[in-house]
């Protein structure tokens, strides 16, 4: 008798208004092969991290969620299905995003059903309607952005003595990132539903080609090359020794989740003296948000560097939960961090010391379900080591097929785009310096007048 409850409960076809609701309510929805998942009970058990989820809320996330877990695990997704939806998703933006997300408004309706109109009056009636996004809502923020600068503009013209409280100097630089979000939308393919329709069939072929030819699988035999390869190289390790010349998680190897998990933390931990938790948490939410400014971990690294002139903002971080501040330092170092980039580099990796420790100590990662434990694993391998001191030809051809760059740098190059664009926005935090200490000294001569 439960059981056709729970089915019958699954099969229940779900609006897009519903759906809205349910996250305005709390719940963390999203979607996977059409299927409706609410997964608040597993969020604090997921062996990724809860940010990895919450950065999919409102989303679907089949394609997301197809390459990232076995099928034993999203048989078990099963238990969370609360229903289903039919046609193509739109997603939302997840709340941690910014995304706001309308209550029940009585006199809007819940049938999909000329739902986009429906949508545009009760957004209109709500004072929790949908923010846009810098990163994810392109034209929105555009038209904003121009409406903004319109009033600017009427505003300079009607009083010259508010220009030092309007203009910022922000303006200018977001005029700039307008134009190289632009300049991409050139270079990659249409936003438009069908393009990107036609995108997601082609990546799903690719996916699908990858798994067939066995791409996936562990070569093993290819181990018997690199255990020849590694037995000579640590060979010549003893040799230089002697002759006192001083001188390894992506679930690739064995395909089990403890299995490779602890051979990871093996390698990582023991040897390396770094987390592999933290890495695999930190390294979940580059994947799905890439170079977001504001959710991205990898690239936030105030007050030493900063890669977008939003940071001059004091953005405030979803990962770190915290206010990356352009502070005083920030304003001194970033003018310089293409030249710095190199010294700085060399205590790098004490900060990844850091951060493992940090996020051990504290309990970052899962502490429930079935990666609860690898938390003490690590820390024993963190104080051993401190106590004891082809798929790419595929992926190009894809690339090609739907109009995607794929960038492949070498050393040099991939340095040359690194402190090039060091050496960009440190150029940018000098001329807001300058700018705002021009505009400065000029509200004072108007304002003394």
């Amino acid at each position: 008798m439960p059981s056709t409850k729970h089915a019958g409960r699954s099969e229940l076809l779900l609006s897009r208004r519903q759906i809205e609701r349910l996250i305005a309510d709390g719940r963390s929805i999203i979607i996977v092969d059409q299927r409706v998942l609410k997964v608040d009970a597993w969020m604090r058990f997921h062996p990724g991290g809860d940010k990895a989820i919450m950065h999919m809320i409102g989303r679907d996330a089949t394609d997301e969620v197809n390459a990232l877990h076995s099928a034993q695990a999203r048989k078990q997704m099963e238990r969370y299905r609360i229903g289903r939806i039919e046609g193509r998703w739109k997603n939302f933006l997840p709340p941690i995003q910014g995304g706001r997300f309308r209550a029940y408004i009585e006199g809007c309706q819940e049938t999909d059903e000329e739902e986009e109109e429906e949508e545009e009056r009760c957004q209109s009636s709500s004072e929790s309607s949908r923010t846009p996004s810098p990163v994810f809502d392109i034209e929105e923020v555009s038209s904003i952005r121009r409406r903004d600068l319109s009033r600017r503009d009427m505003s300079s013209a009607s009083s010259v003595s508010s220009i030092p409280d309007e203009d910022d100097g922000m303006t200018f630089f977001d005029a700039k990132t307008k134009e190289h979000i632009d300049l991409d939308l050139t270079k990659y393919p249409s936003l438009d539903p069908a393009t990107q329709d036609e995108v997601v069939r082609k990546y799903r072929l690719l996916e699908k080609r990858i798994r067939t030819e066995g791409l996936y699988k562990c070569n093993y035999s290819a181990y018997a090359i690199e255990s020849c390869r590694y037995t000579f190289l640590f060979c010549m390790f003893l040799l230089c020794l002697r002759l006192e010349w001083y001188g390894t998680r992506h679930m690739g190897i064995t395909h089990g989740f403890n299995t490779d998990t602890v051979i990871g933390i093996l390698i990582a931990d023991f040897i390396g003296g770094l987390s592999l938790t933290w890495w695999k948490r930190n390294h979940n939410v580059h994947h799905i948000v890439t170079n977001s400014p504001e959710h991205d971990p990898d690239i936030e690294h105030m007050p030493f560097f900063a890669i977008s002139h939003r940071f001059f903002e004091s953005l405030k971080s979803t990962y770190y939960e915290r206010v990356m501040t352009y502070d005083a330092f920030a304003k001194f170092v970033i003018p310089y961090q293409s030249y710095l980039y190199y010294p700085i580099l060399l205590f790098g990796r004490f900060n990844l010391y850091r951060l493992s420790w940090e996020h051990l100590l504290l309990g970052l990662g899962p502490k429930k379900g079935p990666a609860a434990w690898h938390r003490y694993l690590e820390i024993a391998g963190q104080i051993f080591f401190w106590y004891w001191y082809g798929t790419q030809k595929l992926v190009q051809q894809f690339c090609s097929e739907v109009g995607i760059p794929y960038a492949l740098y070498g050393f040099v190059d991939g340095s040359k785009e690194v402190i090039g664009r060091l050496h960009e926005v440190g150029r940018q935090a000098a001329i807001l310096a300058k700018c705002q200490r021009t505009i400065a000294e000029r509200g004072d001569i108007l304002h003394g007048h």
